[in-house]
């Protein structure tokens, strides 16, 4: 083989991979014309590219999953927590991903950060801790909201932690037991709130019939002689109890 074809072998070889590109099943290929990008995205499977005139940007079409990093975050109850999450997104529109903004991974990011300290800092601690389900679905709803117009879609936030300073939650440990403590006072007062409202009516019902205290007198007087080591005082004299036996009879 002559030295000619033999120094255009490894010519062969650049050309070649710098025309046929494979892309898999998850990718696809945003292809440049001088300069200008087309409608739709390429592949998967075998593109074509014309050396110098073209040029192309890969894009991972599956389901991303971004750490968000801990957030100090100020609730609105003044507590401050650290919190952190995860979210899934994915890209729709290879597109718009590539030229609607410079680093859609950080991009992305950088946004859910934001919009996890100013969501969470509309809420109270309680609902932070309670209420995990409302606010994830609160932040993936502003996500998506925001990252359409980069042909993202979120399509999940899951708070992973939030961190409570230990002095804080002494704090609320405290306030946990005083709020315990202020509701039984509130039901005990409410049993005897109860209990002297129907002392009440049943002092009004025996007023109201003649001898009914008489005999209430009496069953008391007989449930005492039960117990032969008592030894009971009558607070009146004996004609007016026969007058109440007279009455009982």
């Amino acid at each position: 083989m002559s030295p000619i074809l033999l120094g255009l072998i490894p010519f062969a070889v650049v050309l070649f991979t710098a025309i046929f590109k494979v892309l898999k099943e998850y990718e696809r290929a945003v292809i440049f014309t001088l300069g200008k990008v087309g409608r739709r995205a390429s592949g998967p499977g075998l593109v074509l590219l014309v050396p110098i005139l073209q040029n192309m940007q890969k894009v991972d079409m599956r389901t991303l999953v971004a750490d968000v990093p801990p957030q100090d975050v100020i609730s609105r109850d003044n507590v401050s927590v650290n919190v952190n999450a995860v979210i899934y997104y994915r890209v729709i529109d290879a597109v718009k991903a590539v030229v609607q903004v410079e680093n859609f991974k950080e991009a992305t990011s950088q946004l859910a950060q934001t919009t996890l300290r100013s969501v969470l800092g509309k809420h109270d601690l309680d609902e932070m801790l309670q209420e995990r389900d409302r606010l994830n679905k609160d932040i993936q709803s502003i996500l998506d909201e925001q990252t359409e117009a980069w042909g993202i879609k979120v399509a999940n936030v899951e708070i992973k932690r939030v961190d409570v300073d230990a002095s804080m939650i002494r704090a609320i440990a405290r306030q946990a037991e005083a709020e315990r403590e202020r509701r039984a006072k509130v039901i005990l007062a409410e049993g005897e709130q109860q209990a002297a409202a129907k002392l009440s009516e049943a002092a009004g019902v025996l007023a109201q019939q003649e001898g009914a205290m008489q005999l209430r007198y009496l069953n008391t007087l007989q449930e005492i002689a039960g117990d032969q080591t008592n030894t009971i005082v009558f607070p009146f004299g004996t004609e007016e109890v026969a007058k109440m036996l007279r009455g009982r009879n």
